[in-house]
């Protein structure tokens, strides 16, 4: 068996973790990044909030898409399937669609739903073998298939997005850092080889050093991070041709999405492939081979290796290394095309101190919807105006603001543990003007 040439340096790109030694301790002084669009008024739109839940078991559905019909605008639930979501005026004779994958989507008129606490239960949908006329039975062929379909099922145009992006560090279960910003995104045709750009709109964050013991992790890449996970944009961790002889893949089940069938295919890494790759499941329509969402796994057994992987800086007596990496990305479709819609990451850490006996557990997650978007003929953002790839969000000039700062954007509902730190990191932020 030859050598495999295909290192994950390149894929390392995507969630990049440093960790540096702890210099200062201190809150970050309070600054907001301005919109360079049209805030609006307030009372020019409505926000609903309320939670999306299985009809039968009364289980939360966790990244349910949230939209409202006949436009581009959407949320996700969140980690425990609460959403909110700001309808412009105009828009409240429309009705707002709730979709998951393996359930039947619901419309409800705006009209009859409360401003809070509405309550939205899907149903699961069955699905026999006799609805589907062919049934694959070689994965690598269908593997295959999405790749030759990919260039008539994505769009091959620019967009411009409306994007809202979550990180979080926390150690064990106190927060230690929490960043979010509204972001505006450059979305770059899917056969096209340049990167996608993202512009600052508003942003808030607070960093508690004094949480993080004695290091300090920092998230490396932000918004961009999100957007490589993005795999039928960014290919080469997983559907890229040279990439597919390392894989083992299986057609594990059959679901649907809406009216559409879908194929599930399981991958995991072949038994003689040492570095670590990934492994999950892809969502593939049947009728159009299109990925609709995906979700995924690094094989975190080679401790040293994967460590090498996320980790670009470490203190002396330390040893550091993922214990667990997830991802989820889904795709919206629109006219027979598809695009990028949420992703998430998630990454638990473990140190190990060479002369403690405890250890400490890192957990750290980075989100981002898009909540809008639109085709666009304009050329990608200047220099100066566009993030850097590189940027670490809890370094940037942003602070926590009042409650009214989002505006009329929509963000993802906050899950009530990161709600209540908000509170008392402003609560700190307040003690501190005083």
């Amino acid at each position: 068996m030859k050598a495999n040439n295909h290192s994950f340096g390149i894929s390392t790109r995507f969630f990049y973790l440093l960790v540096v030694t702890l210099l200062s301790v201190s809150f970050m002084a309070e600054g907001v990044v301005r919109s360079e669009k049209r805030v609006f008024e307030e009372g020019t739109y409505k926000e609903i909030k309320g939670k999306v839940v299985d009809a039968n078991s009364g289980d939360d559905l966790i990244f349910a898409n949230v939209t409202i019909e006949g436009t581009n605008i959407a949320t996700v639930t969140n980690s425990e399937g609460s959403f909110a979501l700001k309808v412009p005026n105009e828009m409240l004779n429309k009705s707002i669609t709730f979709s998951y994958i393996g359930y039947q989507k619901k419309s409800i008129p705006i009209s009859t739903l409360d401003d809070d606490k509405n309550k939205i239960k899907l149903e699961i949908l069955s699905v026999s073998l006799d609805a589907i006329t062919v049934f694959p039975k070689d994965p690598d062929l269908l593997i295959e298939a999405v790749l030759n379909h990919r260039k008539e099922n994505y769009y091959q145009t620019e967009h411009k997005m409306t994007a809202f992006y979550r990180e979080i560090i926390r150690k064990r279960r106190t927060y230690a850092s929490l960043s979010e910003a509204v972001v505006e995104v450059y979305k770059q045709g899917y056969s096209n080889q340049k990167d996608d750009a993202v512009k600052l709109l508003k942003g808030r964050k607070s960093v508690d050093y004094d949480k993080l013991d004695t290091i300090t992790f920092k998230l490396q890449g932000g918004p961009y991070s999100t957007l490589m996970l993005d795999i039928m944009k960014s290919p080469y961790m997983i559907l890229r041709y040279d990439v597919l002889e390392m894989y083992d893949f299986e057609i594990a089940n059959i679901t649907r999405q809406d009216n559409r069938i879908l194929y599930i295919l399981n991958f995991k890494q072949k038994d003689w492939v040492t570095e670590p790759l990934f492994y999950g499941s892809l969502y593939i329509d049947s009728e159009t081979m299109a990925i609709v969402s995906a979700s995924y796994n690094v094989n975190t057994e080679d401790k040293k290796a994967v460590g090498a992987m996320f980790i670009k800086r470490k203190p002396a007596g330390a040893d550091v290394y993922p214990t667990k990496a997830s991802y989820l990305v889904t795709y919206r479709e629109k006219d027979g095309k598809w695009i990028y819609g949420y992703s998430r990451g998630e990454i638990t850490f473990k140190v190990n101190w060479k002369k403690r006996l405890f250890n400490t557990v890192y957990n750290t997650a980075i989100e981002m919807a898009i909540t809008d978007w639109e085709e666009t003929s304009e050329k990608s953002f200047r220099g100066s105006e566009r993030l850097k790839t590189n940027v670490v969000m809890s370094d940037t000039e942003m602070g926590f603001a009042n409650d009214d700062f989002w505006g009329d954007y929509n963000v993802i509902e906050p899950e009530k543990s990161i709600e209540s730190a908000i509170k008392k990191i402003q609560k700190n932020i307040e003690k501190l003007k005083n």
